[in-house]
Order: C-alpha cells, then structure tokens, then sequence
C-alpha cells in the first residue's frame, strides 16, 4: 500500500483497481452509440474519451507510484476538465459524468489544501454547465462528485498514515536492536575488560618472571588460569540470563498472540519485578505454552491471565492463572503442546512449585501454576 509495483503482476493488479471505476463510463459510451450524432460528431466523441481515459489511468497510477510537481498536475488536471468541458457542450448532458473523473482525479494527486477547494469548484463548474443541459443539479452527478473525490482524499490519508506507521515500527525496531547490540556490549565489557586486562598483565609478568624466577612465574599461570576460568563462568551466567524468558517480555507476547489470533484478552499490563530469576523463567515459560495451547488448539474467544501474589500454607507463593473458554479437554484442549502437560509439571516441581491444570465447566481450560517467593507483598 503507497508503495511503486515491484513486478507487472503488481502492476496490473494496481491498474485493475484504478480502472475499474472506468464502469460508470456507460453513458457516454451509450451516447455514442445510439446517440445519433454525425461520423464526425462520433469520431471525435471516440477520440476525446480514450484520450480522456489514457490520460486519467496515467495520471493516477503514475502519481501514486511516483509522486509529481504541482505545475504539471495542474496541467494535466487543466486539460482533463478542458477535455470534459469541450465534450459536454458538444455531445450533451451524457458528458457530463466526465467532471466526477475530474474531481476524483483532483482527490487522488493534489495536496490535500488544494484538493478540497478543488473538489469542489469541479463539482460548481459541472453544476453551472449541466443547467442549460437540463442536468444542473443531478444528483447522480453532484454526490458521486464531491463523494468520490473527498473519498479519494480520505484513502489517501490512510495510506499515507499506515506508510508513517511502518516507518515508525521498523525506526522503533532497529532502535530496540541497536539498544540490545549497546547493553550486550557493555555487558561484555564488564564482563570481560578487567579479566582481559589482567591476564594480558600477568601473562607479561610471567614472561619477565620466566628465565629468572621459574617458580614465580608458575605462580602467575596460576592466576592467569583461575581468572580465565572466572570469566568463563562470568560469560556463561551472562549468556543464561539472556537466554532467560522475562515475564514481562511474555505478557506483552501473550496479548499480541491472542489479539493476532482474534482472542479477546485480558492479561496484566507489568509483571512484578522482585521475582527470583529462577522462578520468573518458569513462569514465563508455563505462560508461554499455555498462551499457545489456547492459539492453537483450544478454539477461544476469550483469554484471560492473572499473576497474583498469595499467602498459603507452605510459605507465600506468586500465582499465575490462564484460563479460557474454548474447547478445553474434550477437543484435545487438555495438553499443552511442545513439552506437555507432564514437562510442563516437571519444570514448575522443579522450583518447588506446584502446576493444575483442568477443564472447567462445560466449555474451557484452567491452568494454575505456583511458584514459591520470597515475601508476600500486594497483589499483583
């Protein structure tokens, strides 16, 4: 959309779309054939309406692959209606659907402050000539006027909206990746700049150390070997914590799922954010499957998930709930796909929490899981 073809199939397609409006030509093709005119009168009926419709079907589809000077549209715009002036007086009243063309063409290639008053000065123009034609104030030629080219001013502002939009989305992307490529190499830095620096040190030392001063220089292989093992183990819980679902990353996951599939959802806009990592990933994860179990398989029209903190029994717990009301177990609803229900179950037992999941009613699917923290503070 507002975008130049790419291939001929595109073209014609966006041709095709232009020109089926051509349909309302009826009349004055009508006209020429059984309007009784001379050969001469017809010859340059025929003449004026193809040179009418060429020069129509170029200007739009020309000016919205690429975008042209206003000198010449208001050229090509002066001649159009010139065009449509000269066949009205000469052939009649039939002639006068040529003025709507005019006014949509008008709404389809001028900027919007002059498109408006234009519009509407074709419409006056068309009225003025159709009052000794008989048709002043049709309104089968008035409406179609104004509407089809403040239409074409509407359609335009959509495009050129949804063009902004994508640009904005796609700016937002690379900055949310240019964001990520700057903090991992901070990270990295952190990581590895003062283990680097030392190694390099010691290993100099340990070079001068080395003909003189074995033991000593052994003694600082040793310590170039603990820091290089340091930073191994640095790197790799950096690595894991990446690798790490966010909770907060999976709620804003879960509600573009849902909406994507036509699910209307009801999911907590902010995760809580004192979550132990261990248990945050295993939220996240049983989040995750349970949100795609509904996408795929549960048939759903409604969606919603809770995250609430609770006291219980065995020690204060965080809660997370999704439930739905699609087909639950008697559709194949009862699993979660990927690991299954049993996978699922061994992830969240592994933090020492505990997992339900269960058809509720006649229609629909709950699924709990618990997961111990540290302090109970408000509900989420």
């Amino acid at each position: 959309m507002g975008q130049s073809p790419r291939n001929h199939r595109e073209a014609l397609r966006k041709l095709l779309w232009i020109g089926i409006w051509l349909v309302f030509m009826a009349d004055p093709i009508d006209d020429l054939v059984n309007g009784g005119h001379t050969a001469g009168a017809t010859a340059l009926g025929w003449l004026g309406l193809v040179a009418f419709v060429g020069v129509y079907l170029a200007l739009v589809f020309r000016h919205t692959a690429r975008a042209m000077r206003l000198g010449r549209l208001a050229a090509i715009l002066g001649a159009l209606a010139a065009v449509a002036v000269v066949m009205s007086l000469t052939l009649g009243a039939p002639w006068l659907v040529l003025f709507v063309y005019v006014s949509v063409s008008c709404g389809a290639v001028l900027p919007m402050r002059h498109a408006r008053w234009t519009i509407v000065a074709v419409t006056a123009a068309m009225v003025l000539l159709g009052i000794p034609l008989g048709r002043g104030w049709d309104l089968g030629l008035v409406v179609p006027a104004l509407l089809g080219g403040f239409a074409m001013t509407g359609v335009r502002q959509l495009v050129r909206t949804t063009v902004e939009l994508r640009r904005a989305r796609a700016t937002v992307a690379q900055l949310a990746a240019n964001e990520e490529r700057l903090r991992l190499a901070r990270d990295l830095h952190d990581l590895l700049g003062h283990s680097l620096s030392l190694i390099t040190l010691k290993s100099e030392l340990a070079g001068r150390m080395l003909p003189d001063h074995p033991e000593k220089a052994a003694q600082q292989v040793a310590d170039i070997e603990q820091v290089s093992r340091q930073a191994l183990v640095d790197v790799r819980e950096a690595v894991t914590g990446y690798r790490r679902p966010r909770l907060g990353a999976e709620l804003a996951g879960a509600r573009a799922a849902l909406a994507a599939a036509g699910i209307e959802a009801e999911v907590p806009a902010d995760a809580p954010d004192d979550l132990p990592a261990e248990q945050e990933a295993t939220l996240a994860w049983t989040l995750r499957e349970a949100v795609t179990n509904a996408v795929r398989h549960s048939g759903a029209h409604r969606c919603t998930v809770g995250i609430a903190r609770r006291q219980t029994l065995d020690g204060p717990v965080m809660e997370l709930t999704v439930e739905d009301d699609g087909a639950g177990a008697a559709a194949g609803g009862s699993g979660v796909p990927g690991n299954g229900l049993t996978g699922l179950r061994e992830r969240v037992e592994g933090v020492g929490g505990t997992l339900e999941a269960a058809p509720v009613r006649d229609r629909g699917f709950l699924l709990v899981a618990r997961v111990p923290v540290g302090s109970v503070g408000s509900a989420a």
